[in-house]
């Protein structure tokens, strides 16, 4: 899952502070009560004030036509295989994907750039002498589908309701605010307490405003199947609970020809179906039901994209390059089970995966090994620890294992046997250290416990790759087993942590902040329902790296404390890093165009691509 996406911050002013106006001038030199028309983490701004539109959208693109894709990303609750609730943004319930696209936000992100955001329901957003308010100008056009003003009084609400009530997405960034403040109409304060990050306002801007007379009416919670009221370029249309739902274009949008928003949002209805297996799905694509989709499984890729549609040039394939940003592929060690808590026991279950034999037998030679949290990015360390890196983690050492100091540790690559005798002999020999003793076919403790892992998995894909692995555990005496669950129960133990081991994707921010990491990694959220900290990491020592990444005043110094981080989780095998893909493997019905150019740190297709009615009366689907 990914979803999609959380940026960082700088600032622009207003025509009259021209020379301050200049890309590359810094976030903190900036002065205090500018009005600043976008935010960047560094410095890195592209775009000044007077900009028309992102340079990678065509802004000649067409409106029209239908757009059914199986997305392949998605956040907060959502899920691709099931929805029974229209609110995105609390934890409980399965919500459709891309019901964001039915609001608005402060501010949004620039997909060319790797920390930018720029004002989309603001105006302007002024900074505080100290750094820790921050007052928005509200576009006084700004409108809900039914007309009525969308205003202060809503942002405020919306950001008080997410701090309280909100996704664990929302609330741990909303966590050090204080109030939110209408100071008019169409002037919001966000005040915070001076513990956030410098970089937190990055993640806030871009949280959907709701509607406070809506959400007044209407219960905040998962029972809600009734539309919301949204503020954005879709709202919702024709739905069926659980098995599709579309989203229309609102035609007379508010918001239609900001800088921001122009050349997107073209088709006139995007369609979402749900499928509760892979197979149904790709039969849905290749009878040209589903429109466009993304292939994540090799041997499909492979081997089955041989129907007619395909023969006939009516559906393409193509591999475009994948975004510039961290990413993670890798199976959660849950240590909120006393079993799992002693490292080398986590070190044991990562050697018995034989990647090399997976990467054979059932990926055709793609996917790479990943051996980072950060892979694909700079962010992944590399050989010894850099003096800059020894800086941050000297302080720590009494509290880190003595691996950290050494080279970046590494997932060793097997003989590709599927069960190759001398890892699955290191793994044992870490299992007896750690306490276990065999017993027959078994691994026990001291008191004759079995050392039991569950890999719970929702397709019968993960099925398949990794008995392999739960084979291998087995040789060396765990109890190890495969639960195959529906969605609705995988997203439900998933958010109460109920598991043993679970393998999750996520994407990351090109400009990580602090609260983007915390969600992840920090002992504040190993508690928190719907957190991303499958595994329960609970380590002051990885706490203090998290700070030191959101105190980082330049992207030298965060390469530097994302590097030391990267170091500390792979020696201590929280997160186990399976493999990862260096493309997107896209497959569509030729019916639409795009623009030429990809962006580097997005792709959302369903906002950039339109309908191109020429290509579709050549197939058969103008």
């Amino acid at each position: 899952m990914t979803a999609l996406p959380r940026r960082d911050f700088l600032a622009l002013g207003a025509a009259a502070a021209a020379a301050a106006l200049l890309p590359g001038r810094a976030f903190a030199a900036n002065p205090a009560g500018t009005k600043l028309h976008g935010l960047s983490a560094f410095g890195d701004l592209k775009y000044r004030p007077d900009f028309m539109h992102f340079d990678y959208v065509d802004v000649n693109a067409p409106t029209g036509g239908i757009f059914n894709f199986a997305p392949p990303n998605w956040d907060y609750n959502q899920s691709t295989e099931t929805f029974n609730t229209l609110n995105a943004f609390t934890l409980k319930g399965d919500a459709p994907p891309r019901m964001e696209m039915c609001f608005d936000a402060l501010m949004v992100a620039a997909l060319d750039e790797p920390d930018a955001v720029y004002g989309q329901l603001a105006e302007s957003v002024t900074i505080s002498d100290d750094r820790n308010s921050f007052e928005f100008a509200l576009r006084p056009e700004a409108r809900f589908h039914d007309s009525t003003p969308l205003t202060a009084e809503d942002a405020a609400f919306t950001f008080k309701l997410f701090r309280d009530q909100g996704h664990p997405k929302l609330s741990v960034a909303l966590k050090f605010l204080v109030d939110a403040v209408v100071v008019d109409v169409h002037t919001l304060r966000l005040i915070f307490s001076g513990k956030q990050s410098d970089r937190t306002v990055l993640n806030v801007v871009q949280f959907p405003i709701l509607s406070k007379a809506f959400y007044t009416a209407n219960p905040f919670d998962s029972s809600q199947l009734n539309p919301p009221l949204g503020s954005g370029a879709y709202r919702v249309g024709r739905f069926s609970a659980g098995t599709s739902i579309e989203y229309d274009r609102v035609a007379d949008y508010w918001g239609r020809d900001l800088p921001v928003n122009r050349g997107q949002n073209n088709f006139d209805i995007i369609r979402i179906e749900f499928y509760q297996n892979r197979t149904a799905a790709f039969e849905a694509f290749k009878k040209g039901e589903i429109t466009y989709r993304e292939e994540f499984t090799s041997r499909v890729w492979a081997t089955a994209y041989d129907f007619p549609a395909l023969a006939a040039g009516k559906v393409i394939q193509h591999e475009f390059p994948a975004e510039k940003r961290p990413s993670m592929q890798a199976t959660a060690v849950n240590q909120r089970r006393e079993q799992f808590r002693d490292p080398r026991v986590r070190q044991a279950i990562a050697l018995c995966f034989d990647f090399e034999w997976t990467r054979r037998n059932f990926f055709y030679g793609s996917y790479e090994r990943s051996q980072s949290c950060f892979e694909k990015s700079d962010f992944r360390a590399d050989g010894l620890p850099s003096p800059q890196e020894l800086a941050l983690l000297e302080p720590l050492r009494a509290q880190l294992p003595a691996e950290v100091f050494g080279t970046a540790v590494t997932l060793p690559a097997s003989d590709g046997s599927g069960r190759d005798r001398k890892l699955l002999g290191q793994a044992a020999k870490l299992l007896a250290a750690a306490g276990w003793k065999r017993s027959g076919d078994f691994v026990v403790n001291d008191k004759g416990g079995r050392l039991s892992a569950e890999f719970m998995v929702d397709d019968d894909t993960f099925v398949q790759v990794y008995s392999p692995w739960v084979a291998n555990m087995k040789a060396i005496g765990l109890d190890a087993t495969i639960r195959l669950v529906d969605s609705a129960q995988y997203q439900a133990r998933q958010a109460t942590f109920d598991f043993d081991l679970l393998s999750a994707a996520f994407s990351f921010s090109a400009t990580p902040t602090r609260d983007d990491l915390e969600v992840f990694f920090h002992s504040s959220t190993a508690g928190v329902s719907g957190s991303r900290n499958l595994p329960g990491i609970s380590d002051p020592a990885i706490d203090a790296l998290i700070n030191a990444v959101g105190a980082a005043k330049d992207r030298e110094n965060l390469t530097v404390a994302m590097r030391a981080l990267d170091r500390v989780l792979r020696a201590r095998c929280d997160w186990i890093p399976s493999w990862f893909l260096a493309n997107h493997r896209s497959a569509y019905w030729d019916m639409f165009g795009f623009p030429e150019q990809k962006p580097d740190f997005g792709f959302p297709v369903e906002a950039l691509w339109w309908f191109d009615k020429g290509k579709a009366a050549k197939i058969g689907k103008g």
